[in-house]
Order: C-alpha cells, then sequence, then structure tokens
C-alpha cells in the first residue's frame, strides 16, 4: 500500500513537474518559431511555421546594428560584474575582518539601500553622468551599477562563515589583509564568487531603463535598446522583433547550457539567503 502511495505521488510530482516545465519552455519555442514566419501568418495559432522564412532576420541586421549592440551589452556586463565583484569582496572583507566604530552603522545602511529603488535615483544619476559627459558613451551605463549592495551583503555571509582560525594563523605567517584575501580565503569561496558573478552578468545583460536614458543612438546602446525599435505607434514589426530577440537571448542560452549547474546552485544559493 505504501508502494503504491509513493508511486502515484512520484507520477503526480513529475506531471507536475512536466507541466512547469512546459509552462516555462513554451514562450521561447514560441518566439522562435515566430521569427521564421511571415506577416500574415505570425497571428495564427500553428505551432510551426507553414512557410519558413528568413526575412525577418534579415531584415532585423538591415535595420539594427546588431553584432556593435551585442558587444556592447558584453562589455556593459563584464564590466559590471568585475566592477560589483571587486568592490563587494572588498567591503565584505572588511566588514568581516575588522573592528572598528560606526560598523553596525555602515552594515545597517548598506541594508537600507538596498531597500530605495533605481527609479528614485535616476534623475541625480542622470545629472551628474550628463555633468562629466559620460553620455552615449559605455562608461556613463557601467559606473552608476559599479557597486551592488546585493552582492556585498551576499559575500559577507560568506566571509562571515569563514572560520577565524584560518585567517588568524595566515597573519601569523605573515600575511597582509589583501594577501589573506587572495591566497586563503576566495580559493574557498570561490563558489560562491562564481554564483554571485553568473547573476550579476545575467542582471547587467538585461539592463534596459538606464542605458535607454543614457544612450539615443543605436549604435552605443546594448541589445536590448534596440529590440525597442521594432515596436512603434505605427506598424510594429513582430516577426523582426521576435528575430531580434531570438538572437539576443542566444549568448545567455549558451551559457545557460555551459553553465546551468552553477546557474541552478546560484539561484538556491541566494534564493535561500
Amino acid at each position: 500500500m505504501n508502494r503504491r502511495k509513493t508511486r502515484s505521488l512520484n507520477v503526480v510530482q513529475h506531471i507536475l513537474l512536466i507541466i512547469m516545465c512546459f509552462i516555462a519552455i513554451f514562450p521561447f519555442y514560441w518566439m522562435v518559431i515566430s521569427s521564421f514566419k511571415n506577416e500574415s501568418e505570425i497571428f495564427t495559432a500553428s505551432f510551426i511555421p507553414l512557410k519558413p522564412t528568413l526575412e525577418n532576420y534579415v531584415y532585423a541586421f538591415s535595420n539594427m546594428p546588431i553584432v556593435k549592440m551585442m558587444f556592447n551589452s558584453f562589455v556593459i556586463a563584464i564590466l559590471m560584474t568585475a566592477s560589483q565583484l571587486i568592490s563587494s569582496l572588498l567591503a565584505g572583507y572588511a566588514l568581516v575582518r575588522w573592528q572598528f566604530k560606526g560598523k553596525i552603522l555602515i552594515y545597517t545602511l548598506l541594508s537600507l539601500t538596498w531597500l530605495i529603488p533605481i527609479q528614485a535615483i535616476m534623475i541625480p544619476n542622470y545629472i551628474l553622468i550628463n555633468q562629466m559627459g559620460l553620455n552615449e558613451k559605455l562608461l556613463g551605463i557601467v559606473l552608476p551599477f559599479g557597486v551592488s549592495t546585493f552582492a556585498i551583503l551576499s559575500l559577507y555571509q560568506s566571509f562571515k562563515a569563514f572560520p577565524i582560525a584560518l585567517i588568524e594563523a595566515a597573519r601569523l605567517d605573515g600575511e597582509s589583509d589583501f594577501g589573506i584575501l587572495l591566497k586563503v580565503i576566495l580559493p574557498n569561496i570561490k563558489s560562491s564568487v562564481t554564483s554571485l558573478g553568473i547573476l550579476l552578468f545575467i542582471n547587467g545583460w538585461n539592463e534596459y531603463l538606464w542605458p535607454i536614458l543614457i544612450t539615443k543612438k543605436m549604435e552605443n546602446a546594448p541589445i536590448q535598446i534596440g529590440l525597442r525599435s521594432f515596436v512603434s505607434s505605427d506598424v510594429n514589426m513582430w516577426g523582426s522583433l521576435m528575430a531580434a530577440t531570438t538572437i539576443s537571448c542566444l549568448p545567455i542560452l549558451i551559457i545557460y547550457l555551459v553553465l546551468q549547474r552553477q546557474i541552478v546552485d546560484s539561484f538556491v544559493k541566494f534564493g535561500i539567503k
């Protein structure tokens, strides 16, 4: 009887998993097949293109500098990830390693800044970037995101869980604080750093609202801004939009296929925290 209940429960669980997987994958599948449909077929309910065409991809490449914008997205995501990881490593280590007045206050303020929506500081940031002459430049997009409170607090927990005895032993051996961070701590928490880096890269790649304020020319913007050019008040080029969106999803899809275990672990790890 117990075996029968267990089998029934497993069947129900697998059915639910299949349904959830279908719900998650179907929008991506519909986007891909829609990119191969012509204008007369784009709004039909067919699950496969009846007359496949590459016109949408040709139109997307001819009307938008996709390669340049993809390069911009890569540079933005990499620079954001690198700057946020470096700053969070240094800040998290300082908060755990050193005892100083105002430490609790700084940690509290960092936690509170995480609650401030990005829309509340967009205007001051835009004025500052404009005064610095960084409009239409990738540095103007990256600079306001050079530090991530989420990254600092995440690595703070990893540093806090690290054995103090190992740090003190390295200190007795004559290692500096920077040497302890690089040679002792970092090799032991590299999985946490890698997981965090993956999340930061995905966030940087998907950044949309801030770049659209800084860039006006398409060749200076990330790929997400270019997708907007296919939707207007007059004409909506849905087929070309699906083609350009499919192309923009390929890098993240490839990264996911290569690093799927690390990505799943990162969502589980930081979701629990």
